[in-house]
């Protein structure tokens, strides 16, 4: 298994760990976010290794990137949480899609509860833009992040939640 390596940067949803090995990124994780892992054994402190990733993140928050092009290699999950991952992909970059819509994009009608808990398990949070999934109607419904950060990821990319007179990110309880 390659060597790891991880790095931080603060952001405008707070600070994230971000975790690389010689073959992409493998983890981007908010503070506080749900399904977090701890740093894989012998995982080492490695900013200019990460330093690609890093940009493309400031790059996406100052509104000048929409499709990230560093390299993700997640070895966790199942063969099913892969395909959800990859279809998390294409979904463009100020759209939404609901969990059944990508169910049936993967052949699994009836399966939005299955997309559901495998995007909830994404390990590349906001490069594998899982933020964009939201229930059947339109509403926000869970992120590992929490849903103000979800509020905020969307409304960066001009998505505007229902019922939401202005977005913003309030992370005093987060």
């Amino acid at each position: 298994m390659a060597d790891h390596r991880w790095s931080t940067t603060p952001t405008p949803v707070g600070e994230v760990t971000l975790v690389g090995s010689d073959d992409g990124l493998c983890g981007l994780y908010m503070e506080d976010h749900r399904h977090r892992p701890p740093l894989p054994a012998g995982a080492v402190r490695d900013d200019a290794a990460l330093a690609d990733a890093v940009a493309e993140l400031r790059a996406y928050f100052a509104g000048e990137l929409r499709d990230f092009t560093v390299p993700v290699a997640v070895s966790a999950g199942t063969p099913f949480q892969h395909r959800v991952w990859e279809a998390l992909r294409t979904v463009p970059y100020g759209t939404t899609t609901t969990y059944e819509e990508l169910a049936l994009r993967l052949g699994v009608p009836g399966g939005a509860r299955a997309v559901g808990l495998a995007n909830g398990r994404n390990p590349v949070s906001i490069v594998v833009p899982c933020h964009r999934v939201v229930g059947a109607a339109g509403a926000l419904t869970g992120y590992g992040g929490g849903l103000e950060r979800k509020r905020f990821l969307l409304g960066l990319e001009g998505v505007r939640a229902p019922g939401d007179d202005a977005l913003r990110l309030d992370l005093a309880g987060v």
